[in-house]
């Protein structure tokens, strides 16, 4: 049911306490829902979490018995990381219980004269939709990014004014545990492999992304990725349809023309100067392209998709100069937490010193070897899973210096740092792009980051040399560690 009514006495079931699960849980209990909150885990943040719900009136259940499935539910709304196969979930699937996400849970509960925009795709979501937030607002409109970017989407629909439009970022965690959802336009920026270890496999990962252009609203493509360009053929054919591409801008698609960014509208209307894009990194540019996209889909005018970019500053941790030493720059992109994301980073350079490693998450490494050797001055591995990565450069990069760090405290990033200002020479950039996910050894990709750029910085001075290998770690390409 769409709106706030209708939900007295309703027996809901939320799971997780973090959030979105509380996000939830309020709303619904505030709508007068019969709310359980459960979570398997017990830990000290668990806790707390669980104690402030309580302290609202909501039952909270915890450890082994919050993954249960309680009696007579009539909905269950799930955290966006609990895969289908999670024996609750299989309870409620098996009894005929409606399971919705946080996402589908904020669209029943939403005004339906506010559009929504999405974006979703293996990377970039979130900037892209904090760019679009910027356009919106320099349009003049009260808009507002959530949703995956950290802000809970059933906050921003319960919220008192109400906004004039909401700039969704949307996960394919989100988007499986959605079935009514129809944003206004959407765009899917890239599908790569990713996520495959919760999805199950590359088909049913896209298959999810696809969900975001269901219904009858615009279709934002990224031209230049083959794999988004056949998943809008295929799931949403006879659609309206906005692509954008780094090359000269076609019929009906957004370009970059002449150093400007260019909508090939009646007028060929330019939009923003590629400087106006920071970084101006060519897969920052195809970000601002799709948020322009989507902006120009609302009707926003070329002035505030300029003054959006002007005015946007970038989340931490996404390809970010964090220091420099003997001249050589340490760059932070902790948020390239899969091949695809490492990819377009490693693209953007030259001479790159390359830090990697972590939780693979069922990626595979060969094509980002194969596409970037040529640009790897050396390589820093660290992670429970290096040794994937280190797979692919001894097939595709063979004679690229190698240095495997084996520590996995969070202390180890001083070593990976000492051991790439080892192997990199002035004009080289030093990058922090793992490729993989950090739960193996930090808290999130952003503690990873912020170990890096505190390493960086707290580098000696003098020239770089071979007494900055770490003592613990070993050159997989058979030279010497110090």
């Amino acid at each position: 049911m769409t709106g706030t009514g209708g939900w007295s006495g309703r027996r809901v079931c939320v799971t997780g306490v973090a959030v979105s699960g509380a996000a939830a849980a309020r709303a619904l209990a505030a709508l007068g829902a019969d709310v359980t909150v459960i979570d398997g885990f017990a830990g000290e943040l668990q806790q707390e979490r669980a104690d402030a719900l309580r302290r609202d009136g909501i039952t909270v259940s915890l450890g082994e018995a919050g993954a249960r499935l309680p009696a007579g539910i009539d909905l269950v709304v799930t955290s966006p990381g609990w895969r289908p196969q999670q024996p609750l979930l299989v309870a409620a699937a098996a009894a005929g219980v409606p399971v919705w996400g946080e996402v589908e849970l904020a669209w029943q509960l939403r005004n339906p004269n506010v559009p929504w925009l999405g974006v979703t795709g293996t990377n970039g979501k979130t900037t892209t939709v904090q760019m679009l937030e910027a356009m919106l607002i320099a349009s003049g409109a009260r808009a507002v990014a959530a949703g995956n970017v950290g802000l809970p989407l059933v906050d921003v629909v319960t919220g008192d004014p109400p906004y004039d439009v909401i700039a969704v970022e949307v996960s394919s965690f989100q988007l499986h545990w959605t079935s009514t959802v129809e944003f206004a336009a959407a765009a899917v920026l890239n599908v790569a492999p990713d996520h495959i270890d919760w999805h199950g496999s590359l088909e049913a990962y896209a298959a999810d992304k696809a969900l975001a252009w269901r219904g009858r609203g615009i279709v934002v493509v990224n031209d230049d990725d083959a794999a988004t360009r056949a998943l809008a053929a295929s799931t949403a054919p006879g659609r309206p349809v906005r692509g954008f591409t780094l090359g000269e801008p076609g019929p009906g698609q957004l370009g970059v023309r002449d150093g400007w960014l260019v909508d090939s509208d009646d007028a060929h209307t330019p939009l923003a100067e590629v400087a106006d894009v920071r970084p101006a990194a060519p897969h920052n540019v195809a970000n601002a392209l799709a948020a322009a996209a989507l902006a120009r889909a609302y009707g926003v005018a070329a002035v505030a998709v300029r003054d959006g970019l002007r005015a946007f500053q970038a989340g931490g941790h996404r390809i970010a100069l964090i220091a420099t030493a003997d001249g050589v720059d340490y760059v932070d992109d902790s948020k390239a937490t899969n091949p695809h994301a490492a990819a377009a980073s490693l693209q953007a350079f030259d001479h790159v010193v390359w830090v990697a490693g972590g939780l693979a998450k069922g990626a595979t490494f060969d094509d980002l070897v194969r596409q970037t050797a040529g640009r790897l001055r050396g390589v820093v591995l660290m992670g429970v899973d290096r040794g994937l990565i280190a797979q692919a450069l001894a097939r595709h990069a063979p004679d690229v210096p190698v240095v495997d760090v084996a520590g996995t405290d969070t202390g180890t990033m001083d070593d990976v740092v000492r051991a790439a200002a080892a192997l990199a020479r002035p004009g080289d950039t030093v990058l922090l792009a793992p490729a993989c996910a950090s739960m193996d050894m930090f808290r999130d990709y952003a503690a990873r980051g912020d170990a890096f750029a505190a390493a960086a910085r707290s580098l000696p001075a003098g020239p770089a040399g071979a007494s900055r290998l770490p003592t613990d770690g070993t050159r997989t390409d058979g030279g010497p560690v110090a």
